[in-house]
């Protein structure tokens, strides 16, 4: 397989058709048809669904009990079935079919010239613009499960699912647009029995507010069902004596829309939309609650069938995903939708701070400010708590403490921050405290020697946390921790008393990348209050990212400065990193192809609409080897950190680390099958 084959990645491209209609002129329709059937397989398309009745006209009413229709109507499938011989997209289309001296409304699934299997519709309506009951018969009304059709044995009934042999992942039910307005529809039954593509071939018609409760209907669908739903409605050509049409099209996976027609458009319309399989089945697996229903409706499943198929996809060459993927996971492009995203996170914290105070019995917080982005964002949480209590900001004990490598920026920027804030404000230098550590240990700097190591680094992040909680022994207070979501994956802190512990923590499920934005977006909406200088804020997101460890001296001895990001990667491709093995536990090449899709030269990622983001662009090659930072760091060697953490609260469903929460992991596993699935990207 080609390795930016979307296809590789248990994707799977769907098509939704509309083809322009002429009522009661199956050869046409036919034609039109086809048209979009060799469109939709030019595009990569695994499956294309067309809309409900399509070959004859949903709006046919009595004709639908003239032979000559009903003839024409499998003459025009036999044409379609011949136009798909040498076609691997499995075309659904909708005509009425006669089986038992009854008319069914039905869907067939062809594909390569077969007749994969004919499913009828479940629910008929016969109420208001609707008669489907004068003329049609309900699924569950047929006796028979085979019908003789052109020639071939074909399964029929409303209990199918189409598997893809070459695809394991994509399985395929087709029920009619009524089924899905129903409490129970038949495709809630066909997701419990393992169908991962819901399809719906509609004719529903245009009404003042129906388009929205539509894409309600569809996203709310496939998401109970942990599905992707894709909707295919009848427009141009439909007879409009008492109705107007609008070839509304949608397809949604899991709650998310993935893309949608334009209504009321002129001709025949095909949209496309990337469907992610292994998304859905993950889903499946992680959301216990699916298995219980699976269980408690065991008997209604066993009725269903399962017919196989071959997709027989060229996978040799590339076909690139065409689907939108957020280079920045964890924080929405949008301006609107961002600012909600900061708000609804700041108050989470906010709000899980108040409670631990409150339920404490403790008036007192005490943080350490270093001015750079972490320690920052939990001041301003514990402001905003002061303030929902009723409190001064003045039972904010904030200390900053300088060691041997504390920039005059970062320190100037702690003040500011701690002054603007209006917190008990205080500074303590560490450095003494650390020397005298240092000498007991017989440690070569002690000795004056320029020797800058680990023990060196973790001295003073461990004299800093050391100080925090004796002070707070001292003052009545809690310690309040600083640390991010990012920094526990990549195990980047300082474990037990360093910067590692706390007595409760606000950042930890909080990644680096939205904490940037929580902190623009508490400066753009001036949260500290009108009057206060938020310009601090500002000049600490354009600070490099350090830990301020080792001085600047030590460049003199050959030793590089410290940068966050030149030892662990850049947070933004880390946090993506993280996100897809967090969230959806997909393995290392797969996360490798989307970071492609939206961070390389190629890329169709979506950026945050904001003029201050840089527009990087990332090799292949570099994505593999900050990936491979990644896995060595999260799946072996860190996660006794993370097994340990403070309480925190979970902000987002992106997840978090700790282990009475979403993550829990052996310290001591091997990252060996990563790494080997690592090898498998292209150099």
């Amino acid at each position: 397989m080609h390795f930016d084959n979307l296809y590789a990645h248990d994707f799977a491209r769907i098509a939704l058709a509309s083809p322009e209609c002429r009522v009661a002129d199956p050869l046409f329709n036919g034609e039109r048809h086809a048209e979009l059937l060799r469109e939709a397989a030019a595009r990569g398309a695994a499956v294309v669904a067309f809309p409900e009745l399509g070959l004859s006209g949903y709006t046919c009413d009595d004709l639908f009990h003239q032979r000559a229709l009903l003839d024409g109507c499998e003459a025009a499938l036999a044409a379609l079935l011949k136009a798909s011989a040498s076609l691997p997209t499995v075309a659904v289309v909708g005509l009425p079919l006669r089986f038992e001296q009854r008319l069914f409304n039905c869907a067939v699934l062809l594909q390569r010239g077969r007749l994969l299997g004919v499913q009828p519709k479940s629910y008929l309506p016969n109420y208001g613009e609707f008669y489907e009951a004068r003329q049609f018969s309900a699924a569950d009304e047929a006796l028979g499960d085979e019908i003789e059709l052109l020639g071939q044995r074909v399964p029929f009934g409303s209990r199918l699912i189409f598997a893809a042999s070459d695809l394991p992942l994509l399985r395929l039910h087709a029920e009619i647009c009524e089924d899905v307005w129903t409490p129970i529809p038949p495709s809630s039954y066909a997701a419990l029995a393992g169908a991962s593509l819901l399809l719906n071939l509609s004719a529903s018609n245009a009404l003042v507010g129906k388009a929205a409760y539509r894409r309600q209907l569809v996203a709310q669908q496939s998401a109970r069902c942990l599905a992707a739903y894709a909707y295919s409605s009848a427009g141009q050509g439909e007879s409009s004596t008492d109705l107007a049409w609008d070839g509304h099209a949608l397809l949604c996976e899991n709650g998310e829309l993935l893309a949608e027609s334009e209504r009321y458009a002129a001709g025949s319309q095909l949209i496309t939309a990337d469907i992610d399989l292994e998304r859905l089945a993950r889903e499946r697996m992680r959301q216990t609650s699916f298995g219980d229903s699976v269980r408690q409706h065991a008997a209604q499943l066993k009725g269903f069938r399962t017919v196989s198929f071959s997709l027989g996809l060229a996978l040799d060459a590339p076909l690139p995903l065409a689907r939108r993927v957020e280079r920045f996971p964890y924080v929405p492009a949008e301006r609107a939708r961002r600012d909600e995203r900061c708000q609804e996170v700041y108050n989470i914290q906010v709000q899980a701070l108040v409670q631990r105070l409150a339920s404490s019995g403790i008036k007192k917080l005490v943080v350490g400010i270093s001015g750079g982005l972490d320690s920052t964002h939990a001041l301003l949480v514990a402001a905003r708590a002061m303030d929902k209590l009723g409190w001064p900001r003045s039972h904010i004990l904030a200390y900053t403490m300088p060691g041997f490598a504390t920039g005059e920026r970062t320190r100037d920027q702690a003040w500011r921050l701690m002054r603007a804030v209006g917190c008990e404000a205080a500074e303590i230098d560490i450095r003494p405290s650390c020397l005298q550590m240092l000498k007991d240990l017989d440690h070569p700097y002690a000795r004056g020697e320029p020797v800058y190591d680990v023990t060196f680094e973790n001295v003073q992040a461990g004299e800093r946390t050391n100080h925090l909680f004796r002070l707070a022994n001292h003052q009545g207070a809690l310690v309040l921790g600083t640390g991010d979501l990012s920094e526990l994956a990549l195990g980047w802190c300082t474990y037990g008393v360093g910067d590692h512990m706390s007595h409760y923590n606000v950042n930890a499920s909080v990644p680096k990348t939205l904490i940037q934005y929580l902190v623009r977006w508490v400066a753009e909406t001036r949260q500290l209050g009108q009057a206060v200088d938020h310009g601090v804020l500002l000049d600490i997101l354009g600070t490099e990212i350090s830990p301020e460890l080792v001085p600047a001296s030590a460049a003199a001895q050959g030793q590089v400065l410290q940068s966050t990001e030149a030892a662990i990667g850049p947070y933004e491709l880390q946090d993506f990193n993280l996100f897809y093995t967090l969230r959806h536990g997909y393995a290392p090449a797969k996360i490798a192809f989307l970071a492609r899709h939206a961070w390389g030269d190629r890329g169709q990622g979506a950026w945050p609409d904001e003029a201050h983001v840089a527009r990087n662009e990332y090799s292949l090659a570099e994505i593999k080897r900050v990936l491979g930072i990644f896995v060595r760091r999260f799946f072996q060697g860190s996660q006794f950190k993370r097994s340990c953490v403070p309480n925190a609260p979970k902000v987002g469903s992106g997840g978090s680390l700790s282990p009475r929460g979403d993550w829990r992991a052996p310290s001591d596993s091997q990252a060996a099958v990563w790494l080997a699935d690592l090898a498998r990207i292209p150099d």
